[in-house]
């Protein structure tokens, strides 16, 4: 490694340390790369002249600082993202929720809530929703804002239907929303059994006995380390039986839990907890 890069890899681990000791986010063991990356995003956007200058704003400005958290924290979603994941959601994952008496889902790192609404319908055209309930968390407090209000950009419905649609969807993608200027105001219903907390991966604690956990397109930003934390976290959290679904570029195979759980769609990273 050159004395520059070496120097630069310094003040990126100092700006981590700051951010943990400052404001309790702790992205010391995300993935180095992606860090870097967008911290040197936000350096270039904001005209400093050396990193350690973006280190001092950082403390001493906390809106800087919401500026940059943003950056670190990925909020790029869509509804029924990966429509083959939500049709096998309702093929397989369903059919095994409704003997339950009563459904509670962990949507962990929910960023702006296209998700969970997506798992609401899912939930409601399989009329389970009435006795379900759904956490959605998030580390963002401005992300979670968002979610709660329900409210997305109107041209995002077009492509929202196609994979309503591809995902098996029952109704008119229509009937869940409405249209007011330029927004889509999701129906209230689907809010209702939906709790909005802030709750960080990194260094928050179980999170009640679930019988669905989502974290979809999250771990892969983590290094090997605290995936595994995570998925103890998640082990600890689901009872047993429960599923762990996760982003088709992610897997529990390769951890330090993977006995922990069983294959239920491997292609779509659908996980079981062993031991029911």
């Amino acid at each position: 490694m050159d004395k520059a890069n070496e120097n630069e890899k310094i003040e990126i681990d100092l700006i981590l340390q700051a951010i943990f000791h400052k404001y309790g986010y702790d992205f010391r063991n995300y993935s180095k790369a992606s860090i870097r990356r967008r911290i040197r995003y936000r350096f270039a956007q904001s005209n400093f002249k050396t990193i350690s200058e973006m280190q001092h704003k950082l403390l001493y400005d906390k809106n800087f600082f919401d500026t940059l958290l943003l950056d670190l924290t990925v909020n790029v979603t869509e509804m029924f993202r990966d429509p083959s994941f939500f049709k096998k959601l309702r093929e397989v994952v369903i059919p095994e929720l409704k003997k339950q008496s009563f459904i509670k889902v962990w949507h962990a790192g929910c960023s702006s809530g296209e998700e969970i609404y997506s798992t609401a319908i899912i939930l409601k055209e399989s009329g389970i929703y009435e006795s379900s309930l759904i956490y959605a968390t998030d580390t963002n407090e401005a992300v979670l804002d968002k979610a709660k209000t329900g409210i997305f950009p109107i041209e995002k419905m077009k492509n929202f239907t196609v994979n309503y649609r591809k995902s098996g969807g029952l109704a008119s993608f229509a009937d869940y929303y409405t249209a007011r200027y330029d927004n889509a105001i999701m129906d209230s219903f689907l809010k209702k059994n939906i709790v909005f907390s802030n709750h960080n991966l990194v260094t928050d604690s179980v999170f009640g006995e679930m019988d669905m956990i989502m974290c979809r397109n999250v771990l892969i930003y983590f290094n090997r380390e605290l995936q595994n934390r995570v998925f103890k976290l998640f082990k600890d959290s689901l009872r047993p039986g429960g599923f762990l679904c996760l982003g088709p570029k992610e897997t529990i195979r390769f951890s330090s839990h993977s006995e922990d759980f069983e294959n239920v769609v491997e292609k779509e990273k659908i996980y079981r907890r062993a031991g029911e």
